[in-house]
């Protein structure tokens, strides 16, 4: 009845045969030599659900040890995208094809599916990082793989997009990792569909806005800047355009014609009178460049001497990723770009994007960037890629619109997972308190994801150097340095159950750890109050070395017996806020600066102090301290500044010393990336 090729396996699963049996039965095919890499499975059950489907699912052929990142990757030939748009029922015209691997979803996907219940939400976290990162983008992936090629869930993984700061710095890509990637991993990693390049343009577009204005304004009388606001027509009429209209209504103004405002109406219309000192809008560029933390521009001769010191972010920290990240629709896209704030007036007043006209130029920039990018994983599982905030200068967490899509294609039953940046104490606390307060969205399970490497280090081993070999300690067994570092994997478990989910650790197993190690660190996370910890193989193995992951996820969502809280309220002053999160790092109090103290004042004054907070700090401690593991205590947050992303809808205090703009180490990652030319393939990328 269902014939197909030799080299295609069956399995036919009934409804009688339970999980373990069908995670034994997948675990026994091995390809004979020459056989394909794929295989098909299909479970049969009396009543097929919309989540049932005959799948067309890749087998992968693993090596040990495992291969360099970008040589599995391109070992690999991925589906069409078409072929992973059907498993969702995703019909052409649901998507843009960007080439044969990529596709943009469009938002007209959740109106369509508005009245379809959503799948169980699940977001991965981890512990306080090394340098070289524990594996959450892995174990999303690899969690999802085993969800979806072997326990037959729709599922649909939700990533950000990796900078090229990390790429080509210390960190390296974001794709995963082993045999837990998304494919193909170069287009990942790289320009992918160019939503960070728009975000650039858009962003840059409006630093040149800011300080265009600020240099007519000073050299135009206000009869001369209103008529070259609105100028004549042919028939020698001045008339408001739409966004002057925004400005208009601010003001107070219920005039429709330029010839009926008073000389006074003119001046407040046309003269926006920045505070140069006041701006916080930097130009980005998607590049870690320490050299750009500090410039002076204007230094031109046409710009009569119009210098001010600013600075340049990297993109993925400019508040229109944040927007991106955070927007519901292309409406509310419009609107969030439109109010977002570059300064105030010498008045002490917010100026807007829409202030300066440049709203809707914004919104054109960026049309296409709100739709997510369709990919899949190396065993044929859907992939989201969206946005790609950082999580310890921004909220480090992918875009809503990408999970209400995905909840919606899997439907009852069926896994959205979804990563939050860096420690939990940073990547999944914003993702709690800002990103599920706009999306109205409720997480059942929460992941943290631990290593043996970082516990260590944690337990007081000796540093953890990004481009160094480890030291001796981390790659012999020493379980009373594992269990001295569990403090922290404790204190990660403790704040994600305030949220009312359930907590389940997910060890990324490396060659060298014991398993004396491996049961200490279970034992400490049951001990904690983690619904489950599981061992996973997944780097090594891809989705079947996290089949008894995915097993304890479903059961941690299904068994969810809580409501999701927050870790402050919305109507807490801005102080009260930052003292909540610094009391949920360990602090026992929290310093201002006089700068930073000034700008709260200023915000509050304002009307914005009814903003949920995203800290910019370390992530590599609970504390500003990066040097301090474990997890310390007692310690006072020094609040350095405090800015704003009114668009974007937040109040972010930098803590300590942190940039926004990275730098390059002495040995960066692009010395391992080339292209080789006679294939065309792009190689050392990691």
């Amino acid at each position: 009845m269902f014939l197909k090729t030799p080299p295609l396996h069956f399995i036919i699963f009934n409804e009688s045969t339970d999980t373990s049996a069908k995670r034994n039965q997948i675990k026994e095919i091995t390809p004979r030599k020459n056989e394909a890499k794929r295989f098909d499975i299909f479970f049969s059950e009396p009543k097929m659900s919309s989540s049932s489907s005959l799948k067309t699912l890749r087998q992968l052929q693993v090596a040990s040890p495992v291969p360099a990142d970008i040589d599995i990757a391109n070992s690999v030939e991925p589906f069409h995208i078409s072929e992973i748009a059907k498993d969702l029922n995703l019909s052409p015209k649901h998507y843009d094809l960007y080439g044969k691997y990529k596709a943009k979803v469009l938002l007209s996907v959740i109106d369509e599916l508005k009245g379809s219940g959503d799948g169980y939400y699940v977001v991965v976290g981890g512990i306080t990082p090394t340098p070289l990162g524990e594996g959450k983008s892995t174990t999303t992936v690899g969690l999802c793989q085993a969800l979806g090629a072997f326990q037959d869930k729709k599922v649909v993984t939700c990533l950000r997009q990796p900078s090229q700061g990390p790429t080509f710095g210390i960190k390296g890509g974001a794709a995963g990792g082993g045999y837990s990637q998304v494919i193909p991993m170069d287009e990942f990693n790289l320009h992918l569909t160019g939503d960070i390049h728009a975000i650039t343009a858009a962003n840059n577009l409006l630093a040149a806005a800011i300080d265009t204005r600020i240099f007519h304004e000073a050299t135009q009388s206000d009869k001369a800047l209103m008529n070259r606001l609105c100028p004549p027509n042919k028939e020698g009429k001045r008339s408001f355009n739409d966004i002057m209209f925004r400005r208009l209504t601010k003001l107070g103004i219920s005039k429709t014609s330029p010839e009926d405002l008073t000389p006074e109406e003119v001046k407040k219309f046309a003269r926006l009178d920045i505070d140069p000192d006041s701006i916080t809008w930097r130009r980005v560029m998607d590049i870690n460049d320490r050299f750009l933390r500090k410039i002076t521009i204007g230094q031109g001769p046409d710009e009569k001497g119009m210098v001010r010191e600013t600075a340049f972010d990297i993109s993925v920290a400019s508040e229109i990723m944040a927007v991106l990240a955070l927007t519901t629709s292309l409406a509310d896209m419009r609107e969030r770009l439109g109010k977002m704030v570059i300064g105030n007036s010498k008045a002490g007043d917010p100026v807007t994007a829409d202030d300066l006209g440049v709203g809707g130029a914004l919104t054109v920039l960026m049309k296409d960037a709100i739709n997510p990018t369709l990919m899949q994983t190396l065993e044929g599982t859907p992939v989201l890629v969206h946005a790609g905030p950082f999580a310890n200068i921004a909220h480090g967490n992918s875009s809503i619109v990408a999970d209400k899509i995905a909840l919606k294609l899997v439907g009852p039953g069926g896994f959205v997972v979804t990563e939050a940046g860096f420690g939990a104490d940073i990547g999944t606390e914003k993702f709690m308190n800002i990103k599920c307060r706009y999306s109205g969205l409720t997480p059942q399970c929460a992941i943290i994801v631990a290593t043996i490497r970082a516990l260590k280090m944690h337990g007081g081993g000796p540093d953890v150097v990004a481009g160094k070999p480890l030291n001796n300690a981390y790659v012999t067994e020493n379980v009373a340095l594992v269990e001295a570092g569990c403090i922290n994997l404790a204190k990660h478990i403790s704040n994600t159950k305030a949220y009312g989910v359930n907590v389940v650790v997910a060890v990324n197993k490396f060659s060298t750890d014991s398993e004396a190690e491996l049961n200490a660190v279970r034992n400490s996370a049951l001990a904690a109050g983690a619904y489950d910890a599981v061992i996973c193989t997944h780097h090594a193995h891809g989705g079947k070395g996290a089949v008894d992951l995915g097993i304890a996820v479903q059961r941690a969502c299904e068994n969810v017996t809580q409501p999701l809280k927050f870790l402050y309220p919305l109507d807490f002053s801005i102080k009260e806020k930052i003292e909540a999160i610094a009391r949920s790092y360990g602090a026992s109090g929290v310093e201002y600066s006089e700068q930073a103290e000034k700008q709260i004042e200023m915000y509050s004054k304002q009307g914005f102090s009814g903003l949920p907070i995203c800290m910019a700090k370390t992530q590599y401690s609970f504390s500003h301290n990066a040097s301090e593991k474990g997890a310390p205590t007692g310690f006072v947050l020094p609040i350095r500044d405090v800015r704003a992303s009114i668009g974007a809808g937040f109040i972010y205090p930098l803590v300590g010393t942190m940039s926004t703009m990275p730098g390059l180490p002495t040995r960066p990652c692009f010395y391992d990336i080339d292209l080789d030319t006679t294939t065309g393939r792009v190689i050392g990328l990691s």
